[in-house]
Formats: structure tokens, sequence, C-alpha cells
């Protein structure tokens, strides 16, 4: 029981790691060259001055939507991750960690939601940017945090407290 209880944690870690990351670092659309967009800043490299140029993102309501979703993500992958070592100590043997894994179904579903906003919405998403491009490393992240989530919520049901 102690070595399924250590690989639920570590996948539940790696899937907190993936979001993260997904959320925050700055590849979510690539340019042509070392030029990349994220959720929160448009960065162009300036070759005149050598420097990044930042600034701030569209107002696009689809990209405000991507960006809740992702930090609501966050937000209950942390609180399922707490609410799975609540339950751990407090729960009687033979219960279920029903609200752990709702908890972790509610964040796959806010991250295919805004993976795939993100997908579907692109070129609204990035009108003021230079043509050409693709999806970056952090929509990938994404996008694989999904199934990881899904999963691990799936396992949080049907796992049992043993002694």
């Amino acid at each position: 029981m102690s070595l399924l209880l250590l690989v639920v944690s570590a996948l539940h870690i790696l899937i907190l790691i993936l979001l993260f990351v997904a959320t925050l670092d700055k590849s979510w659309w690539t340019l042509p060259g070392k030029e990349s967009l994220n959720l929160w800043y448009d960065c162009t490299w300036n070759n005149v001055n050598k420097t990044w140029t930042c600034s701030n993102v569209s107002d696009n309501g689809w990209l405000k939507a991507v960006q809740v979703l992702m930090v609501l993500s966050l937000i209950l992958c942390c609180l399922s991750f707490i609410l799975f070592m609540f339950q751990l100590y407090t729960m009687r043997r033979g219960g279920l960690f029903y609200a752990t894994g709702f908890c972790q179904l509610c964040t796959s579903l806010a991250v295919f939601t805004g993976a795939l906003i993100y997908a579907i919405h692109a070129k609204e998403i990035l009108v003021k940017s230079p043509p050409g491009g693709s999806f970056g490393y952090c929509f990938a992240l994404a996008w694989v945090a999904f199934p990881l989530a899904l999963a691990s919520g799936i396992i949080y049901i049907h796992l049992r407290k043993r002694e």
C-alpha cells in the first residue's frame, strides 16, 4: 500500500510541476527565430538593441478564458493534493478518496478546456503577433497534464484507505 501511495503522490506532484511550467513559462506560441509568446506577456527579440521587448497580451476574451482556466487548474490541483494528505491522515480505514478524485477530475477538465480554447481560437488570440509560428512546449505540457490528471482522478476515486 505504501508503494501505491508513493506512486500516486509522485504522479500528483508531476502533474503540479507540469501545470506550473505550462501556466507560467513563456512558450505557448513559438514564432520563427527566438521569439515566443505566453499567456501573460508577448516577448519578441529586438535585433537592433539585442534585447527582449515585452508587452502585455491582448484583451482578447478567449485568452482571458485560457488564463483563468489554467490558474483554476493549478488551484484545483493544489487543493486536491492538500485534500489527499488530509484524507490520508484523518479518514477511517476502508474510506474512498472521493473529494480528492473529484478535485483532480475538475483539474483535468479545466486543463482540457483551456488548451482546447487556445487551440481553436489561436488565430484570434494571436492577431497582433507576426504571421507564422507553431504551438510551443507549454501548450504541449498542458495537453500532457490533461490525461495524467484524468488518470490520477480516476485512481483517487477507486483508491481505498488501508492499513
